[in-house]
């Protein structure tokens, strides 16, 4: 839950906690465990090059959602807009420009909340 936090900001985490019932308690178990406890811990990556991958991937899996969250974490784990913008033109060669179309489009909403001084509600 440490590193969950860390990456997502509090506000997210604890609207995520708030929102878990009976039917999604054990998915927010195995995506804390696994993703957070297991994977986003680990010693081998640092943060700022998992987050590279994570945007990558919900690029091509056009994970808006779910990226838009990633595109804060990412800023809260030390990328520039510039790197995100880079890591989306990389992606729009290997994964298709429908796809990095899209997700400019979900980046830069992020963006401007950030400098807007958003608190994540989206997310």
């Amino acid at each position: 839950m440490r590193v969950r936090r860390e990456v997502l900001g509090d506000a997210h985490v604890d609207r995520a906690v708030a929102n878990t019932d009976d039917f999604t308690a054990d998915f927010q178990d195995l995506i804390t465990r696994y993703a957070w406890g297991e994977i986003w811990a680990r010693p081998g990556l640092d943060r700022r090059t998992r987050s590279v991958i994570t945007l990558s991937i919900l690029t091509t899996l056009r994970a808006e959602e779910e990226l838009a969250m990633h595109v804060r974490a990412a800023l809260r784990n030390g990328l520039t807009p510039d790197e995100i913008r880079e890591v989306l033109l990389q992606t729009a060669i290997y994964a298709g420009v429908p796809a990095a179309n899209t997700a400019f489009k979900v980046a830069q909403g992020v963006l401007r909340e950030s400098d807007d001084g958003g608190d994540d509600r989206s997310a």
